[in-house]
């Protein structure tokens, strides 16, 4: 049996495994609110209680960079360590990793289904993948093939520094100096980045504020009252932000693919890409994409994705803690 975990920002899931034929089958899983909660071990201890059975090995991806088996989280006031997860659940294997190298770990146990084309492009099956994902944070990752799978690797490249490209996203950074002092790419690329977006174009006069919008988001996250009044086209501000958005995540995919050569493949996960699927769709997207001068070419022949299912995360937890014990 598998304990695998998706810990983010805003959910918590768990869920438990078995290997079938080297497959993974999810036997019970759960999904917990993270900031109901103190530490991750409380989660970890209320489900295993709650599903008593023997557990060999566990794996769980972490929104936060991992070092030496541990993670201060970005995005909750949470301290993470895999010996202290392990006694929580009374295992004695414990891995933890990157959210979104657990998230690049699912990509093989998915289906044509489960994704979304934007770019057939000309895939090279033994080249490096890259997955990038807008949600509460920006995750990116890579994926290298080491003769027999794509082993995933983490990075921290969503808070690399933003890059502008014309005169409006240069004021769009000096504005986010003046907001945060670092502007990263997490700061325009995610939930919360949409929503700076929409702020910039408000307080440098770009757009009026329609007066429905403070009612909408009393009780409703303003990223996404903003991306439904942008997709249903009842607010020109809204699309404007939704527009400059799509840019940013078509260009900064670019840059990651260029960074580790993902002929392989550029897949876009988080909650985000498939609730604009249509927006991305479009052509903007792969323009931006591809728009790298001399790199041009290269760009339009890599293959892009949308992922659509939401547990691509926790299969690739799951994944990675077989490949360890030779279940997958």
């Amino acid at each position: 049996m598998i304990l695998a975990g998706d810990i983010g920002g805003t959910h918590a899931r768990l869920a438990l495994f078995e290997s079938e034929g080297g497959k993974l089958k999810e036997t019970v899983g759960e999904t917990f609110p993270s900031r109901d909660y103190k530490t991750l071990e409380e989660i970890v201890a209320k489900f295993t209680a709650a599903h008593p059975l023997k557990v060999e090995v566990a794996c769980f991806g972490i929104a936060g960079p991992v070092r030496n088996g541990r993670s201060e989280t970005p995005n909750l006031a949470w301290v993470v360590d895999a010996k202290l997860l392990a006694k929580a659940a009374g295992i004695a294997s414990l891995h933890l990793i990157n959210d979104l190298e657990a998230n690049a770990f699912g990509i093989a146990t998915l289906s044509e289904k489960d994704f979304t084309v934007l770019n057939p492009g000309t895939p090279d099956a033994a080249a490096n993948q890259a997955v990038i994902s807008a949600g509460t944070g920006l995750g990116e990752a890579g994926l290298y093939w080491d003769g027999k799978y794509h082993r995933a690797f983490a990075s921290e490249g969503g808070h690399c520094d933003f890059a502008p490209r014309d005169e409006l996203e240069s004021e769009l950074l000096f504005w986010l100096r003046k907001q945060f002092g670092h502007a990263s790419w997490e700061r325009v690329l995610s939930g919360p980045g949409l929503y700076n977006i929409y702020k910039f174009l408000c307080d440098t006069g770009r757009g009026e504020e329609p007066k429905w919008f403070a009612e909408e988001t009393a009780h409703t996250d303003a990223s996404a009252v903003i991306s439904r009044a942008a997709l249903e086209n009842r607010c020109e501000l809204c699309v404007k932000a939704l527009d400059m958005f799509v840019s940013f995540y078509a260009a900064e995919a670019g840059n990651l693919a260029l960074k580790i050569m993902a002929l392989g493949g550029v897949f876009l996960g988080g909650g985000i890409a498939p609730k604009i699927a249509g927006k991305l769709k479009q052509p903007m997207f792969m323009k931006s994409f591809a728009n790298k001068g001399r790199m041009s070419a290269l760009l339009e022949s890599i293959p892009v994705s949308i992922i659509l299912n939401d547990l691509t995360a926790l299969m690739g937890a799951a994944r990675c803690a077989a490949l360890d014990v030779g279940l997958a």
